[in-house]
This record gives structure tokens, sequence and C-alpha cells, in this order.
């Protein structure tokens, strides 16, 4: 017997974490593990770093080119973070969610402030805290792609950035990244399952009722 297949919209699932926490480890092993997730591309005027491929992991643009989006109303969001600008194209989201597919990406609280206003009925927020500073420190520097003054900016940054977790929809703790990502999936399953977002069931409700 076939799956029963009720039509629905689309959620917008974004991570947001002080940086080194694990916010695009998750994102990326949730779409790993979940063939009906999609990874949201921004773009972002910073160069790439060490390993990164343009269009994979950002999509590398110049400023004029990313002033144009801005200009043009092509941006769900942007914000200016570490001296680089970054943004979430409007149309491949929007695309997606009227076709009931699922988006996922990670965003600084900025962003995700900025699509809480624009999207808030597609929009499921989770933050991600470090198990504590010490850990989060240490994962900076293993991550080897900074210097020490940049390590260090970002460790103070990291207390502004994690006073906004009341603004979230869901928190989770880091501690193991397998925990974190199971946490993350059950929370995908969840809201796939709302009722708001399932369209088609008054159509289907009524072909019970009708037999």
């Amino acid at each position: 017997m076939s799956a029963v297949q009720i039509r629905r919209r689309g959620l917008l699932l974004v991570f947001s974490s002080p940086s080194g926490a694990g916010k695009t480890t998750i994102t990326r092993r949730l779409v790993e593990r979940d063939p009906d997730l999609a990874l949201s591309i921004s773009v972002t005027t910073r160069p790439p770093r060490p390993g990164e491929v343009d269009g994979r992991d950002y999509w590398f643009i110049s400023r004029q080119r990313f002033d144009e989006m801005v200009a043009g109303g092509e941006l769900l969001e942007h914000a200016l973070v570490f001296g680089n600008y970054y943004g979430t194209p409007r149309a491949p989201i929007d695309e997606a969610l009227a076709a009931g597919r699922d988006i996922v990406g990670d965003l600084d609280w900025q962003g995700t402030q900025q699509l809480a206003a624009k999207v808030p009925d597609d929009l499921v927020a989770v933050f991600v805290l470090p198990p504590s500073f010490a850990a989060l420190e240490q994962r900076l520097r293993v991550r080897a792609q900074d210097s020490d003054p940049v390590v260090a900016g970002r460790m103070a940054k990291s207390i502004e950035e994690i006073s906004h977790w009341p603004e979230y929809d869901y928190v989770i703790v880091n501690d193991t990244i397998d925990a974190a990502v199971a946490k993350a999936h059950a929370i995908v399953t969840a809201e796939r399952l709302r009722r708001v977002r399932q369209t088609g069931l008054a159509e289907f409700v009524e072909g019970l009722r009708s037999g």
C-alpha cells in the first residue's frame, strides 16, 4: 500500500549560533540525512575559504552585485558580518516553499530577524548553543582557518550573539554532533506535520468523509 501524500507548503529551517558552535555542520548533516531537505545557498562578498566551492557553499559575488541585489529587492535578508556582506536570495526560496519543498540554512541573528519579519509563517528558527565557552574556543582553534586575533574577536562577539537565543522557536545544545543532528531532524519531522502547513488536509478529509 502506497503512502498517503497530502499537499503541503514547504518550510524554511534556519540555524543560528555563535561562530564555531556547529550551525553549518548541522545543516550539512541534515541535508545528507534527509533527501527532502535542500540547502539554502547564500550570497556573500567574502572570499572563499580553503575547500569552499562557488554555488555549493556560497555564491561568491562582488560588492557591486550585492548592492544591486539589495536595491532590486532580490534578497530576503542581508547583513554585514565581520566586515563581509551576506544575503539570502528570494526567488529560489519562494519557489521551493510554494512547491512544498523544505529549505535549510544557517544565518546569524540579524538575518533571522529579517526573515521573521518577511516570512513568519514559513520560518522555523533554531538556535545552537555550545556546551561551554571553552569548547567553543577549542572548536574555533581546531578549525584552523582564522588567526588568533580573529578567534579572540569571534569569542567576544559570541556573548552578544548568544543573548538572542530567546527569539528562536527551538534551542539545541551541541554537545555531540550526532545528538544535535538527531534533535534537529526531530524538529523537521514535527514541523512538517503542523496543520497549517498541510494545505491539502481539507481536501483529504473531505475525501475521507465522502468515502
